[in-house]
């Protein structure tokens, strides 16, 4: 209990450190910004909209990775706050079995209870995946099978 407790403390000491302006750099930077924009655009990735994305991705792998490393970097003491969040929550958490009849499954959220967490959980020899949706106040569970590839 000492160490989880250490823990907890340790990442709420990285959050504290790393700011609200963590993320600003990321926020302020004009590459990811275009790269943001036009990826929202149908075909807005192609090279000619995209010069430095272009020349970013002809850079050597290790490059690439140093850049990728240092953008995952300011992340990080939020990732993994929310990471050890999300353990909480699915450890101690209450659960409880419910059937998809007929292959779907509704739920209706508590709106007095704004912390609730779908967890769905499928045996991998199924041949089954979930296809979720869902607002604030209500999801729907569709449960499709795996045709493959080929069709």
């Amino acid at each position: 209990m000492k160490t989880f407790i250490a823990n907890l403390a340790q990442l709420r000491a990285n959050l504290l450190n790393a700011g609200v302006a963590c993320q600003q750099p990321l926020r302020d930077s004009e590459f990811l910004n275009a790269v943001k924009h036009r990826s929202a655009i149908p075909g807005g990735t192609c090279e000619f909209d995209l010069p430095d994305y272009l020349y970013w991705l002809s850079q050597p792998n290790e490059a690439r990775k140093q850049t990728f490393n240092q953008w995952l970097a300011l992340l990080r003491p939020v990732c993994d706050a929310v990471a050890e969040l999300l353990w909480l929550t699915r450890q101690f958490g209450r659960s409880r079995q419910e059937c998809a009849g007929g292959g779907t499954f509704t739920i209706t959220f508590d709106r007095d209870n704004p912390l609730q967490l779908l967890r769905i959980a499928l045996p991998a020899s199924s041949g089954l995946y979930p296809e979720v949706s869902g607002s604030h106040h209500r999801c729907s569970v569709r449960f499709l099978t795996w045709k493959g590839l080929s069709e």
